[in-house]
């Protein structure tokens, strides 16, 4: 099943400047359990992409649908779950609270609350924290609430922005592995943007390599690599290959210009 198809794709934004082509023919189609990386120099349109599978950007051309249905009516359907850059989680709230805040607002019934919160936090290996406030937790921890939250109402298609850009390598690679296990567990579709070549090809079953603005598909990359992935697999050649494919992708996207 086809999730997230666009077609001929444009969008160009008006600004005192003139306009601002962010994003230009773009064709992609992303399947169900598909893991998706978006890569590229910054303002390529990667998260002008995202933005736009989410509602949150309105294309100025093209089509593109989730799920079969429009943006809005999948954002109406409560179709996705999104994970900004930084953790965005209320200060004033504990984890819980913050991962309750979805519920409420959708009007989930408050006896379920309570599995729920449960179930995602022992997805993200945050299990006994429910009570803790942001503050007291390590930005990776944050990070991991902040996707907890975004599975909190079990939609099935997961869009991340960068999600553990600011983080150092260390924590990065551990939620890198701890996402992986997660995607595994639940089968859920991630469409996932990203600066980091060995990030993109541990993580992904595809990797789009996007050009400079405007932004285009320069290549597409169906990953070879097997399911399982310890982190040592990025030592292979075969992990190597890929992302050697993936850094001459970007480069010839800066040629093109």
């Amino acid at each position: 099943m086809t999730v997230i198809s666009a077609k001929d794709l444009d969008l160009t934004f008006q600004t005192n400047d003139g306009p601002v082509h962010a994003l230009k023919g773009v064709n992609l189609d992303i399947k169900q359990g598909d893991f998706v990386s978006f890569i590229g120099p910054s303002g390529c349109g990667k998260t002008t992409f995202l933005r736009v599978m989410a509602d949150l950007e309105q294309p100025t051309g093209g089509q593109i649908t989730v799920n079969g249905v429009s943006p809005q009516a999948a954002r109406e359907a409560r179709a996705y779950g999104y994970v900004f850059q930084a953790a965005g989680l209320y200060p004033w709230r504990t984890i819980g609270g913050n991962i309750r805040l979805p519920l409420e607002i959708m009007g989930v019934p408050k006896a379920e609350h309570a599995e729920r919160v449960a179930r995602v936090l022992e997805l993200v290996e945050l299990a006994g924290f429910e009570n803790k406030f942001p503050w007291q937790l390590s930005g990776g921890m944050q990070q991991r609430a902040s996707i907890a939250r975004a599975l909190s109402f079990n939609a099935d298609l997961l869009l991340m922005d960068e999600p553990f850009g600011a983080l150092d390598e260390i924590v990065r690679d551990h939620l890198n592995e701890q996402l992986l296990h997660l995607w595994e567990r639940t089968g859920k579709t991630i469409a996932f943007v990203t600066h980091s070549i060995p990030e993109a090809v541990y993580l992904s079953t595809k990797i789009v390599v996007m050009s400079p603005r405007p932004g285009r598909i320069t290549d597409v990359i169906e990953s070879t690599l097997p399911k399982e992935r310890p982190l040592e697999i990025r030592e292979s050649p075969e992990f190597l290959e890929i992302a050697h494919r993936v850094r001459e992708g970007l480069r010839a996207g800066h040629l093109d210009e």
